[in-house]
C-alpha cells in the first residue's frame, strides 16, 4: 500500500473521530441555557428597551357605543351600570323596553292598568289612574289595537352610585289603531282603519346588581 493511501486513511480516521466527538458534545445541553428572545423582547432590544407599540387592553364596548356616543355622559353611566352588574346588556334592555311599552300602553288604552301595576312607579300609576278616572266620568271607552313600534332609541342614561340606581330614557314611536266611543257607543274620535302614530319618551329605573331584572316606569313625556 502506498504512503499516499496510508496518509488518506489516517486523515479520514481522524476526521471521523472529530465528527463523532463534536456530535457527542453539541448533541447535549447541560447547565444553564438562556432561552431565545421573544418577538417583543427582540424589538425592545433594538429600540433601546422601549417597545415600538402600545398594547391596548379591553377595547370599545359595542353594546354601549351602538346606542350612545363614546365618552358621553350616557355612555359613562352605562359603563357604571355594567361595572355594578356585569351581565347587563343595553341591547337586551331595549328589547325588553319595547315589550314593556306595548304592554303598558295597551293596558292604559283599555283602562286596566292594575295588570301592569308592578311595572309602574307609584307616581306614574297615580297619574294614569287619574286619566282613566276622568275618562270613565265622561262615559268614554277606548278600543285599541297595537300595530308595532317603528322607532326605538335610547335618549339618555344616568346612574346614582349612592343607591346603585340606573335610569334609562327611551324614545318610542308607536303605531296603533284607536277608537274612542261615548256612553251611547258612538265613535267620537279615531278610526279602526287609520293608523295612529304616537311618540312617547319614557324613563325606566332599576337598582342594579340586586338580581331583580324588572324595570319600573318612573316618568313619561312626549
Amino acid at each position: 500500500m502506498s504512503s499516499a493511501v496510508i496518509q488518506l486513511l489516517v486523515l479520514a480516521g481522524i476526521a471521523i473521530f472529530l465528527i463523532l466527538r463534536l456530535r457527542s458534545v453539541l448533541g447535549t445541553r447541560e447547565g444553564f441555557e438562556k432561552p431565545p428572545l421573544s418577538v417583543n423582547e427582540s424589538r425592545d432590544d433594538r429600540s433601546g428597551g422601549q417597545p415600538d407599540f402600545e398594547v391596548i387592553e379591553g377595547g370599545v364596548d359595542r353594546d354601549i357605543t351602538d346606542h350612545a356616543p363614546e365618552g358621553s355622559p350616557t355612555a359613562q353611566a352605562l359603563a357604571q351600570m355594567k361595572r355594578v352588574e356585569p351581565g347587563f346588556s343595553v341591547s337586551e334592555f331595549l328589547q325588553g323596553a319595547r315589550g314593556a311599552y306595548e304592554m303598558i300602553l295597551m293596558a292604559f288604552e283599555r283602562g286596566d292598568i292594575e295588570q301592569v301595576a308592578p311595572f309602574l312607579d307609584a307616581d306614574v300609576h297615580e297619574a294614569f289612574a287619574e286619566v282613566l278616572k276622568h275618562r270613565a266620568e265622561q262615559g268614554l271607552s277606548v278600543e285599541a289595537t297595537f300595530i308595532g313600534v317603528s322607532e326605538l332609541a335610547l335618549v339618555a342614561a344616568s346612574f346614582d352610585p349612592a343607591s346603585d340606581t340606573g335610569e334609562m330614557t327611551v324614545r318610542f314611536l308607536g303605531e296603533l289603531t284607536s277608537i274612542v266611543r261615548n256612553a251611547d257607543g258612538e265613535v267620537v274620535e279615531g278610526s279602526d282603519n287609520k293608523i295612529k302614530r304616537q311618540r312617547d319618551i319614557w324613563t325606566f329605573a332599576r337598582r342594579m346588581g340586586t338580581g331583580d331584572p324588572n324595570w319600573q316606569l318612573v316618568a313619561t313625556d312626549e
